[in-house]
């Protein structure tokens, strides 16, 4: 099957959701950043994921893999990533499982040059082994939490993108 033939494949109503949910986003991120009038405030942010002491909302997929974070599935992840050539930016203080992170990874490689390490293949693994099994888990703690408001959305988002890959992965094996 072609990766069109999937992509054709993949319900309407996700497909009108993620162009819904991400119409959100835009609109967000274009008032905190280009009109300097967030409709949303940093305090949300930190409220959820930051935290004092340790977050109410972990961003790690080893916390929600292993139950703690740095641990055994961030050891595979950096295996993973040194085999297809990438390693943690000097100066970033997150570990390569935060999930901002991880999708930075997947842009890669879907956009990258190098077609014998951006493909659909090595896409296909790397969601299923390193996003798969935790993403949705994730929006639903954010969605269901008393203090989100525009992260319920984004989590919204989330789950929508991580039905919509597992679904065209299961369409092209």
């Amino acid at each position: 099957m072609k990766v069109t033939d999937a992509a054709r494949s993949v319900p309407v109503d996700i497909v009108a959701r993620v162009a819904d949910l991400r119409a959100q986003v835009e609109r967000a991120l274009k008032q905190y950043h280009e009109l300097d009038a967030p409709e949303i405030s940093d305090a949300e942010y930190d409220a959820l994921f930051q935290g004092i002491g340790k977050p109410e909302v972990f961003l790690y997929g080893s916390y929600h893999l292993a139950g703690a974070v740095n641990d055994k599935p961030l050891v595979e992840l950096r295996r993973d990533l040194q085999a297809l050539g990438l390693e943690r930016a000097e100066g970033i203080l997150e570990t390569e499982d935060h999930l901002a992170s991880l999708c930075e990874v997947m842009r890669f490689l879907i956009a990258g040059d190098d077609v014998a390490i951006c493909n659909l293949e090595q896409q296909r693994r790397f969601f299923r082994v390193h996003l798969q099994p935790w993403v949705e888990a994730l929006a639903g703690e954010i969605e269901a939490h008393p203090r989100a408001d525009f992260y319920r959305v984004a989590a919204g988002f989330l789950r929508a993108f991580a039905q919509v890959e597992a679904q065209g992965f299961d369409l092209i094996e």
